[in-house]
């Protein structure tokens, strides 16, 4: 790739375009798809060129499956991020056999005609939650790189946590694919956690000689935290003190704790809470950290997050809004959220981390796609 060309994608799984923002102005968005109608109203409002409701323009509204490869124009890259619940330690783990998730088939079946056709695209990016890489004791993932192979693509998967970006812990891997030569971009990382290092060697050997160790540099240290995100205390809904008490009654020792500790200090200080279920109770949760919990979409007991600010030893209580939500996945204030806040956080939660997705280009993707203009000017 020239550094003065265009590289073009093709975004499967679109939601609100997260993944297109992250790549940048310099990359065409060849062709988008997104089967959630919300999402769909939401990509077409921030993007001039997806198309009107009627079918003009590059955005496909519609299941992948219906789609053929005679739909889909050549590209440099396919992402796909696939629905993720059933990879999800929130849901029901059913792997790529559940219902959601088999959505990924539907974008395979897809590469695989365009392979056919000669015209696959030269590198895949797969996103999706950690779960991935343990779905199963494994199979999923080994399914996964089996089906990569099979269709000549070497591979390797990284886990980048949003929290080096921004303020919210939200790990993801992404798992990056391709036929192009590589070997200058493999090496160490600190993108090889645990889980990686684990889900590669439980690979069979055949599908070891396909893994890549993609060298992804760490990013400079984070400098903002939650607080900095946050709309003025003046412009947004609390809740009544009675329920901020009940919250509060829900907290184990070391989390009532820890909030005590910040009430006598008298400092502003602004906590995240999530309620969860332990050992069959309900409980709420509270991080200082400066970092937001892994947002969600707006489904479930737990999904809603909390913020907890105390101040002049007052506690006081209130949801995370879309807009802020928005600025948790790096997103400009720019970007045009749904009206209806259910619908604003059900395209944040689905959403992809920004930063992250252009850290990954720059570091990965776009060197990449640079190796294989590389080896056709010397052909």
């Amino acid at each position: 790739m020239n550094r003065n060309a265009s590289p073009s994608f093709l975004e499967f799984f679109a939601g609100g375009g997260m993944a297109r923002i992250g790549l940048g102005e310099r990359w065409t968005c060849a062709f988008a798809n997104d089967f959630d109608a919300v999402k769909a109203q939401t990509y077409r409002a921030n993007f001039a060129d997806a198309g009107s409701s009627q079918g003009e323009g590059h955005f496909h509204a519609g299941d992948v499956f219906a789609l053929t490869a005679d739909q889909i124009p050549s590209a440099d890259l396919a992402w796909a991020s696939s629905p993720c619940q059933d990879f999800s330690l929130a849901g029901a783990r059913a792997g790529l056999a559940g219902g959601k998730s088999s959505a990924f088939f539907g974008f395979w079946t897809l590469m695989k005609a365009m392979s056919a056709q000669d015209r696959a695209p030269p590198v895949i990016v797969i996103e999706n939650v950690v779960g991935l890489l343990t779905s199963h004791h494994g199979d999923d993932f080994t399914a996964l790189c089996g089906a990569l192979s099979e269709e000549g693509y070497r591979f390797g998967a990284i886990e980048i946590d949003a929290s080096a970006f921004v303020p919210q812990s939200r790990p993801r891997v992404f798992v990056v694919a391709t036929r192009l030569p590589a070997v200058e971009l493999e090496g160490s990382s600190a993108f090889h956690t645990r889980a990686v290092r684990e889900a590669a060697a439980r690979l069979p050997d055949d599908l070891k000689e396909r893994w890549i160790w993609w060298g992804v540099p760490s990013p400079p240290a984070r400098n903002t935290d939650l607080a900095v995100v946050l709309e003025p205390d003046d412009a947004v809904a609390w809740n009544p003190q009675d329920r901020t008490e009940a919250l509060l009654a829900l907290m184990a020792d070391s989390h009532r704790e820890a909030v005590e500790l910040r009430i006598k200090s008298g400092e502003r200080a602004v906590g995240a809470v999530f309620r969860r279920m332990r050992g069959g109770d309900q409980r709420a949760e509270v991080r200082f950290d400066g970092l937001a919990g892994c947002l969600r979409t707006p489904r479930g007991g737990s999904s809603r997050q909390t913020l907890l600010v105390i101040e002049n030893g007052q506690v006081r209580s209130r949801l995370v809004t879309p807009r802020e939500g928005a600025r948790l996945m790096g997103l400009p204030d720019s970007y045009r959220l749904p009206r209806s806040q259910t619908a604003g956080l059900q395209v944040i939660g689905d959403g992809v981390a920004v930063p992250a997705v252009r850290w990954l280009a720059e570091s990965l993707l776009e060197p990449l796609l640079d190796s294989k203009t590389a080896s056709l000017a010397a052909e």
